[in-house]
């Protein structure tokens, strides 16, 4: 997220007090299921205090849809990846009980397994089955535009989460919920040059492509990497699709490839988990030959940090529900809604991760 972007924030000041003290009942596991002790903090998003405004956000009327009673409601959830993920199940499970806590008369929820041509389709589709407002998770950036023409011709407003779209806020969809992933990428750049000490060798397992995600992560470590490390050299850049079993394939690749690296840093949990099995079968020490540091914050891979296996994770909250049907009753309650809505993510490191492993998704 650029400073510009952030900067229509300022309305969100009204939503932190109402969205950081909910807390999710039946947040979604993981495959590890050890709910014993941990630091629960970090179920509920809290958004970030903005720093200025320029320009408006969204109301209703600027947004010409008619206005709603959720709990006389259709809602749509749009799904944009296959549920195998624990980001993914989280974020569902969180949509869910947050709707039914809200009392939505109905919540219609569809999952796109990865293909762009579905996601339109599962759209369209609540669309027809009369949904009246649209949370969607797009897969790409780019793409959506059949789905939202189809849902601005039923003057139904659609709210994006995680991931953004190249697209017009407050006439195409009314905002954004999700992390400054820039500053995600700047501080796994900060938290792998504590590890290495500033020198080695790094490859990077990218995200998916087409999506600001992986673009804004990328930029971020490469960014302050080469401003804060120049001992640092990033010798590979590869995709490991957000898959656990990409990213192991991937690193398999590199070990052969290139035996010298001493440093990974992963897009995301799931790929950084893949990547420590890989080390394992040829005979390496991840965490300790090799520095990994990832993003997300699952609960695999805080107690992998917590077993030493990688050396830092940066939170990225999947736990949207709290926060969008906040942010949807301020819509139909006449407030403004700024164009991004920026949530804080935490950082685990040595020192706090086995404390919160049981508060992890």
């Amino acid at each position: 997220m650029t400073l510009p972007q952030r900067s229509r924030t300022l309305a969100v000041a009204s939503l932190v007090v109402a969205t950081a003290t909910l807390a999710l009942s039946g947040c979604a596991k993981s495959e590890d299921t050890n709910d014993a002790g941990g630091d629960n903090g970090q179920a509920a998003q809290a958004v970030q205090t903005p720093a200025a405004s320029s320009g408006p956000g969204c109301k209703l009327e600027t947004y010409g849809a008619p206005k709603l009673d959720l709990k006389d409601a259709i809602v749509g959830f749009s799904q944009s990846e296959k549920e195998a993920n624990p980001f993914r199940i989280a974020e569902t499970q969180s949509i869910k009980d947050e709707a039914a806590k809200v009392g939505v008369k109905k919540l219609l929820t569809t999952n796109a397994q990865s293909q762009l041509p579905k996601q339109i389709s599962d759209i369209q589709d609540m669309l027809a089955q009369g949904a009246q407002f649209l949370i969607v998770a797009p897969l790409n950036s780019d793409g959506l535009e059949p789905a939202f023409q189809a849902a601005a011709a039923k003057k139904v407003p659609v709210l994006t989460i995680d991931r953004k779209v190249n697209a017009t806020a407050c006439k195409d969809y009314l905002a954004f919920l999700g992390s400054d992933f820039v500053e995600q990428g700047k501080r796994s750049a900060d938290a792998m040059i504590k590890a290495t000490g500033g020198k080695g060798k790094v490859a990077i397992l990218l995200g998916a492509s087409g999506n600001n995600v992986t673009t804004d992560r990328t930029k971020g470590f490469v960014d302050q990497i080469k401003a804060k490390a120049p001992g640092l050299e990033i010798v590979a850049q590869q995709t490991g699709e957000f898959a656990r079993d990409k990213g192991q394939q991937v690193m398999e690749q590199l070990i052969q490839s290139k035996p010298d690296i001493s440093a990974v840093y992963a897009e995301n949990d799931e790929m950084a988990l893949g990547a420590v099995t890989a080390l394992k079968a040829a005979g390496k020490s991840p965490g300790k030959d090799v520095k990994i540091v990832s993003i997300d914050g699952t609960r695999n891979a805080v107690q992998a940090l917590a077993n030493g296996e990688l050396n830092a994770v940066i939170e990225s909250n999947p736990r949207f529900g709290p926060l969008a049907f906040a942010t949807v009753q301020k819509f139909y309650a006449g407030e403004e809604i700024p164009e991004n809505v920026i949530i804080a993510d935490r950082a685990y490191d040595d020192s706090n991760a086995k404390a919160s492993v049981g508060g992890a998704y």
